[in-house]
């Protein structure tokens, strides 16, 4: 004989909410984590690449990789909220309204990521300032034509300091697809039934 939990609906609010929260939360979370690994690895290499080059100042020393590296660990710690976004859209899914969570849980957790991801594309959006900043001041003081004999190379901008740029716009990226989500969720579960 079958079990009762078998015939069991769901109301078709929670439902049609659980499944939007599920694959919003698995699109947010594979689009930070491919591209917070790129970005990781990115900076990795900058990093590396910072050591050949001691004593020049570049987007990849001071405040922009301060506050590059601070948004890019708010992400991995989005990638985390994300993922738990998973695990709640099962709990809404479940049969036992007990295990449910209630609607005000449900909108608290989604605006804490909100909130993480404002914070940490902040974080982004002030490297990203600070990393152009010098790259501007490179630009400006780049002599124009052939490059003399001699001339100090870490006044030019390299590959690398657009790699830094990169880096930075791939966390923000990551950042804002998350704000997104997060923005359709409250939207979604907040929109009157119809």
């Amino acid at each position: 004989m079958p079990e009762n939990d078998q015939f069991y609906a769901l109301p078709p609010a929670v439902e049609k909410f659980s499944g939007n929260l599920r694959l919003t939360a698995w699109i947010s979370f594979w689009t930070q984590v491919v591209l917070g690994a790129i970005a990781s690895i990115i900076f990795l290499f900058a990093l590396i690449g910072q050591e050949t080059r001691a004593g020049i100042q570049d987007p990849g020393r001071g405040g922009g990789a301060f506050f590059a590296i601070c948004g890019l660990l708010v992400l991995y710690f989005s990638i985390v909220q994300a993922f738990r976004y998973t695990r709640l859209a099962r709990q809404l899914r479940s049969p036992d309204s007990s295990v449910r969570p209630t609607k005000a849980a449900t909108i608290q957790m989604i605006k804490f990521g909100l909130v993480c991801n404002i914070v940490g594309m902040s974080l982004s959006l002030l490297a990203a300032e600070a990393i152009t900043g010098i790259l501007l001041g490179k630009s400006l003081f780049q002599p124009q034509g052939l490059i003399p004999t001699g001339a100090d190379l870490g006044r030019f901008i390299e590959p690398i300091d657009l790699f830094v740029l990169l880096g930075n716009t791939h966390t923000t990226v990551s950042h804002f697809v998350s704000i997104v989500g997060s923005l359709w969720l409250l939207n979604a579960i907040n929109r009157p039934k119809s």
